[in-house]
């Protein structure tokens, strides 16, 4: 049965850092890697049991390969800070882990608790997250925005329970974290050679409110499910309006990559 070591990265978590610590408590090990907090997340996450190291931020990509190059174990489960293990899930793991799994990386649909309820509506869901893999195979890989667990070859495996996701404070939260996730997006979007006119702007936010609101059910949750799909098309709005600031002033100085606790995880 294949050992697993679970990692986390953080910048001052003290809110969250023992409760996500907890969640991976079924693991061998627990690493902790910070860049820098200065609250009282170093000494939680070692109370909690976990091993705590330290690396400057250099990006969501470098710190989590960081943390797997630190295990003691090849396979890997990587948690951020504001997600939590579910009961079920972490029984689903050690089930498939009691044979050598098939397949050297495995995704979980992943649920965020927002607005006073769990969203299982829009694009919040199931947003589906590869976090266990083993090491020697798969690796963290992408760039500003969307970093995801890749195999070297072949496709991940597939989980059914729960990861969960306590993203948002609240709105002036995600409103933060949505302006800084578009900026990285305009940027490696610019990067990769898209330019975008006055059509995109007109034509791609109401296609966005439309698949959050309709398509993906978002009516069904209600006030909830209406503000997360217009919030979900102004943040369509935004990137490319930022593309064509970019388009306009090409050197202007790019924005520093955002830490944990400024982003969170661009990928969401």
């Amino acid at each position: 049965m294949p050992a697993v070591s679970a990692t986390i990265i953080t910048l001052n978590e003290a809110e969250h850092i023992a409760d996500a610590v907890a969640s991976v408590s079924w693991a061998d090990e627990v690493i902790v890697v910070d860049c820098g907090s200065t609250d009282d997340t170093l000494a939680i996450a070692s109370r909690s049991g976990a091993r705590v190291e330290f690396r400057a931020w250099t990006g969501w990509i470098d710190q989590k390969n960081f943390a797997a190059s630190l295990a003691r174990n090849d396979w890997i489960f990587s948690l951020d800070a504001d997600e939590r293990v579910s009961p079920d899930l972490a029984e689903e793991i050690r089930t498939l882990l009691q044979t050598d799994p098939p397949t050297g990386a495995y995704r979980m649909p992943r649920v965020t608790f927002h607005l006073g309820r769990w969203i299982r509506t829009t694009d919040f869901y199931p947003d589906y997250q590869a976090r266990l893999y083993d090491r020697r195979v798969a690796r963290w890989r992408g760039k500003y925005v969307h970093e995801s667990v890749a195999l070297d070859e072949g496709r991940p495996g597939q989980l059914r329970q729960e990861l969960l996701h306590y993203s948002f404070r609240d709105l002036r939260d995600q409103l933060d974290r949505l302006n800084a996730y578009t900026t990285l997006g305009a940027r490696q979007m610019y990067e990769a050679g898209r330019r975008a006119g006055v059509l995109h702007l007109l034509f791609h936010p109401p296609a966005a409110f439309l698949r959050n609101y309709i398509l993906r059910r978002g009516f069904l949750d209600g006030a909830v499910g209406l503000t997360i799909s217009m919030l979900q098309a102004w943040s369509v709005f935004l990137k490319f309006a930022k593309l064509r600031e970019l388009q306009a002033r090409p050197d202007a100085q790019p924005e520093p990559i955002p830490t944990p606790k400024q982003a969170r995880s661009s990928e969401r």
